[in-house]
């Protein structure tokens, strides 16, 4: 079996926040966040009528970065799914082109054989963590967890993942229980500091100055105000999208809407490579910044 490629010093971060609305944001104290988008852009992202407003169908979009139309998930339970033929980002990379990655989250049906996944099928290091129960109390456990062990991975040089999902569930198992008020909305506050600890771990790396980092930060669908989603609302179909490194420049346009297939054909153009045609994605990469909207 051939090497790993060498690493060369670009590195991506996708770091996934389930079930944030985007029109709470502005109101709310997320300063890691906001230093992603005043170093980049955070956008808008409309779940198109093609896929249900379900974390299942967004985050495959997500990963893939094709619709369901392709990798087949059309619910929370991905049975039926072709992921075999549309990876996920971490797989893909680590099987066809021999580079280090990294999953870690406590959400079953992306990490584990059960209900239909995993969605994350092999990437090189994963870390499922499981809540205790379903809970907001114990997803907030499980999202601490999952921070602390992606802070080792992402702090070290010797395992070094080149690309990396990271997943946090709390804010989503808030909504559903507590709809969106004061509790909903500290979970997006604290959501945010697990972010700028990931952030710091990739600044105290011992090769930062030599590496180039890209960081994602994405939510699959929004909620409406009593908790919930699956529905065609604004409120539901509403995600959004934020990002800086190389390539992405300050307040400078893209050439239309942002997608959620967009992400993964991101990652490639920051490892530098290109897609295969056979591989047909649907989205393509973000290199520079959209224009706020409003």
């Amino acid at each position: 079996m051939s090497s790993p490629w060498p690493a060369g010093p670009r590195r991506v971060l996708v770091v996934g926040i389930d079930g944030v609305r985007l029109d709470l944001l502005p109101a709310l104290h997320t300063p890691h966040l906001d230093a992603v988008a005043a170093a980049g852009f955070l956008a808008p992202v409309e779940v198109d009528d093609a896929t249900p407003t379900m974390s299942g169908p967004c985050w495959a979009t997500v990963a893939t970065g094709v619709g369901p139309a392709k990798h087949g998930v059309y619910g929370n339970h991905l049975g039926g799914h072709r992921l075999d033929v549309f990876p996920d980002f971490t797989t893909r990379l680590a099987k066809a082109h021999r580079r280090r990655t990294f999953a870690a989250g406590g959400w079953e049906p992306l990490f584990l054989a059960r209900d239909g996944g995993p969605l994350f099928a092999a990437p090189g290091r994963l870390a499922y963590i499981a809540p205790l129960e379903d809970t907001p109390e114990a997803w907030e456990v499980c999202d601490e967890r999952v921070t602390a062990e992606a802070e080792y991975v992402l702090g070290r040089s010797d395992d070094d993942p080149q690309a990396s999902f990271v997943y946090l569930g709390a804010v989503d198992e808030t909504a559903h229980f507590r709809g969106c008020g004061a509790d909903y909305r500290r979970a997006i506050e604290t959501a945010d500091a697990r972010l700028g600890r990931l952030l710091a771990a990739l600044e105290a790396r011992p090769g930062r100055a030599d590496e180039q980092w890209t960081v994602i930060v994405v939510t699959d669908h929004g909620h409406v105000d009593a908790g919930g989603h699956g529905g065609r609302t604004a409120l539901e179909r509403t995600a959004w999208i934020a990002a800086r490194g190389p390539g992405i420049t300050p307040g400078a346009p893209v050439l239309g809407p942002l997608h959620h297939t967009d992400v993964a054909a991101h990652v490639y153009a920051a490892l530098e490579i290109v897609p295969d045609p056979h591989w047909t994605l649907d989205g393509r990469p973000f290199t520079s910044a959209p224009v706020p909207v409003s």
